[in-house]
């Protein structure tokens, strides 16, 4: 099976939507059944998030990857397992994809389409949390991708992000198409616009982390094993690049 750009772009965009929905859906129903209980609204916004990335992992990874995260489309384009167009052409579709996302969430829950966040959460601390966060996300992808387990990727990165929220102090948002998307949704999941760059530039820091910490444990890293993270989909590419045949 092939999957030109566009379709892939698609998927990319698609994925994000429905990850974003999840995180701002499952928030605002979070609030809504446990009132008053932040650590059981938390579990309950965790437990939905990790069951849905697993979920749209097995979905739209054959297809993109299923990055679904800015920050992971320019690492495996760091190390060869996705053309650098390719990936910048990902970050739109993904941002816009989370845009969509909290917006259909705010809409499923009688809300405003668009309410902006009020919620400020760029304190040192979760920069700091959210560098470490990002840090992780990268380390389960690519060492997954590197031993040849990437079919184990949609159980391990739910698994990761479902305990991240509660090991970080910032609920582990690990990924700027997220941080924008979430806005667009003044709810529990919500994050000020004052607080995105400052998330942002974290999470481009734990990428940069990231791509040395991998290089250390995984010297020989090929981009053949790069194009695999997520899941499995080298029947998607070519010349080790995960670019689909005819793609231009």
């Amino acid at each position: 099976m092939t999957a030109p750009l566009p379709r892939r772009l698609f998927a990319e965009f698609l994925g994000s939507a429905f990850l974003a929905a999840t995180v701002v859906g499952s928030g605002i129903a979070a609030a809504q059944l446990s009132p008053g209980d932040t650590g059981l609204q938390l579990l309950e916004n965790a437990a939905a998030t990790a069951a849905g990335l697993f979920t749209f992992i097995l979905m739209f990874g054959s297809v993109s990857g299923a990055h679904f995260n800015p920050v992971v489309s320019l690492v495996d384009a760091a190390f060869g397992g996705l053309r650098w167009r390719h990936a910048f052409a990902y970050i739109p579709a993904q941002i816009a994809g989370c845009i969509a996302g909290a917006i259909a969430a705010n809409v499923m829950f009688d809300f405003s389409a668009v309410s902006i966040a009020t919620t400020h959460r760029a304190s040192p601390p979760h920069l700091f949390a959210e560098a470490i966060a990002t840090l992780g996300l990268l380390l389960v992808i690519f060492a997954l991708a590197r031993s040849g387990r990437g079919n184990l990727a949609p159980a391990a990165v739910g698994a990761y992000i479902g305990s991240a929220y509660f090991f970080t102090s910032s609920t582990s948002f690990a990924n700027p198409a997220i941080d924008v998307g979430r806005m667009f949704s003044d709810t529990f999941a919500g994050i000020a616009p004052t607080s995105v760059p400052a998330f942002i530039v974290v999470q481009l820091l734990g990428g940069v982390v990231g791509i040395a910490v991998i290089r250390g444990l995984y010297p020989d890293l090929t981009p053949d094993e790069a194009a695999e993270v997520m899941l499995p989909h080298s029947e998607l590419g070519e010349s080790g690049r995960g670019a689909p045949v005819g793609s231009g």
